[in-house]
């Protein structure tokens, strides 16, 4: 089952996406913070990630590029509720695969992730 991380502080976040995902055929992993996804992916590289970018002690673009700094070449998608252009432009220049603006539709969503996941198994 093809795997997709996502890291978000907000529990209710995790849980909605995590059924999305789930009802569209993902195995999904969930994490409340960058901390906790970097000792797993070491040992479990997902297809993709799906990434907040306002989190707590270390954000969402700091992990992106910590994963970067690694050599872990997972796609991953940026969310945000309190994205700016300048934000987005960052996250897409360091080679993000999306960045989506809360709300988003379930369907951009999901094509963003399909995509994401046509891309790593390209790469690997």
């Amino acid at each position: 089952m093809t795997q997709v991380f996502v890291v978000d502080d907000d529990e209710s976040v995790r849980r909605a996406l995590g059924r999305l995902l789930r009802s569209a055929g993902y195995g999904v992993s969930g994490f409340a913070s960058a901390v906790g996804v970097l000792a797993e992916v070491e040992r479990n590289r997902p297809a993709c990630m799906i990434i907040d970018v306002r989190m707590p002690i270390v954000d969402g673009l700091e992990l992106f590029e910590r994963l970067r700094s690694a050599d872990i070449a997972v796609p991953v998608i940026f969310i945000t509720g309190h994205g700016d252009i300048a934000m987005a432009v960052r996250a897409m220049k360091a080679g993000a695969f999306d960045f989506l603006a809360k709300p988003f539709s379930d369907d951009a969503l999901l094509g963003a992730v399909a995509g994401a996941v046509a891309q790593s198994r390209g790469a690997a």
